[in-house]
C-alpha cells in the first residue's frame, strides 16, 4: 500500500491534497497564469476552448478536475467550500503560481471567492466570476430572488432518482438552439463523468451557502460575466448582486447568453478574459 501511494504521489498531471485526494490538472502554455475552476458536474475539459485560445496568446492556462469530477479521485468527502478552497490552494501552491487570474464558472465562482477569503491574495492578482452562483441561491426573507427550498429539494431528489435523465433534459437549455448536437453530447458526457456523491453533496451545499458578507471583503480587481438569458442562475439572483457587493467589480452582460456561455459565446469570452488577465 505504501509503495502504491508513493507512486501515485509522483504521477505527472496529478496534485495530492492535504487529505490525500488526487486532483488531475491540465497545464497549457507559458506566461502569466490563468487558473480555471469549472462548474458543478463539469471537469477541467469544459475549459478547452478558453485554454487553447489563451495559451496561444501567451498565457499559462491551468485547470483541474474538482474532487469527484473528471479524472480526479472520488474520496466521498470534502464537498464543502472550505475543503474545495483548500484544494485550489494545493494547486496554486504545488505549481507555485503567482499573480494569478482566477476564473470560476458557476459554482467555481463561489470557490474562488472562498479561496481568497480563506487563503488570502498573495498568489492572486484578479478574479473573474462567470455565471456565478453567488451570493445566495436559496430564497430567504432578505433574498427574495432566490429559489424556494422546496424547488431545490425536488431537484435534489431528481438527481437521486435518475441523474442521467436530468442531464438529458437539461443539456439543451444549457446552450443555444443553434448549438450542435455533437456539442450537447459532449456536455452530457462530461456531466455524467461526475461521482453521484459529488453531484448530491455539492448541490446541497452550493444552494445554501451565503457569500454576501464575504463578497464585501474582496479587495482585488473583479470581472463578473453573465448572460441575461441564463435560467440556471438568473442574473438578478447572481451576477448583478455579486458585482454590486464586491467593491469596484465590473459586470459584463452578454445579451442572449445562456448559462453555458463559455461554449455559446466563447469568442467574446476569450477576448474579455485575455484583456482582463493582461491588465
Amino acid at each position: 500500500m505504501g509503495h502504491a501511494l508513493s507512486v501515485a504521489a509522483t504521477m505527472p498531471d496529478f496534485i495530492r491534497t492535504s487529505d490525500d485526494t488526487s486532483l488531475f490538472y491540465r497545464d497549457w502554455g507559458t506566461g502569466k497564469p490563468v487558473v480555471f475552476v469549472a462548474s458543478w458536474v463539469m471537469p477541467s475539459e469544459s475549459w478547452s476552448y478558453q485554454m487553447a485560445a489563451l495559451a496561444e496568446q501567451g498565457f499559462r492556462c491551468v485547470a483541474y478536475d474538482r474532487r469527484g469530477h473528471g479524472r480526479s479521485s472520488d474520496p466521498g468527502r470534502g464537498y464543502d467550500f472550505d475543503t474545495l478552497a483548500d484544494d485550489l490552494a494545493a494547486v496554486l501552491d504545488t505549481l507555485d503560481l503567482r499573480d494569478v487570474t482566477l476564473v470560476g464558472f458557476s459554482m467555481g465562482g463561489a470557490e474562488i471567492v472562498r479561496y481568497v477569503t480563506r487563503h488570502g491574495t498573495a498568489r492572486v492578482g484578479r478574479l473573474v466570476s462567470i455565471a456565478p452562483t453567488t451570493p445566495l441561491v436559496m430564497r430567504r426573507p432578505d433574498n427574495p430572488h432566490g429559489f424556494d427550498e422546496a424547488v431545490l429539494e425536488d431537484l435534489h431528489r431528481a438527481f437521486q432518482q435518475d441523474f442521467p435523465l436530468w442531464v438529458e433534459e437539461n443539456a439543451r437549455p444549457f446552450v443555444l438552439p443553434e448549438t450542435s448536437q455533437a456539442t450537447v453530447e459532449w456536455v452530457k458526457s462530461m456531466a455524467l463523468g461526475t461521482s453521484l456523491k459529488a453531484v448530491l453533496d455539492c448541490h446541497r451545499m452550493l444552494v445554501r451557502e451565503d457569500f454576501r458578507e464575504e463578497l464585501k471583503t474582496i479587495d482585488l480587481p473583479v470581472l463578473v460575466i453573465q448572460g441575461n438569458a441564463d435560467i440556471s442562475s438568473p442574473i438578478d439572483l447572481a451576477g448583478r448582486p455579486t458585482a454590486d457587493l464586491i467593491p469596484g467589480a465590473r459586470l459584463e452582460i452578454y445579451q442572449g447568453a445562456p448559462h453555458g456561455l463559455f461554449i455559446t459565446h466563447r469568442e467574446r469570452l476569450n477576448r474579455d478574459l485575455a484583456a482582463f488577465a493582461a491588465s
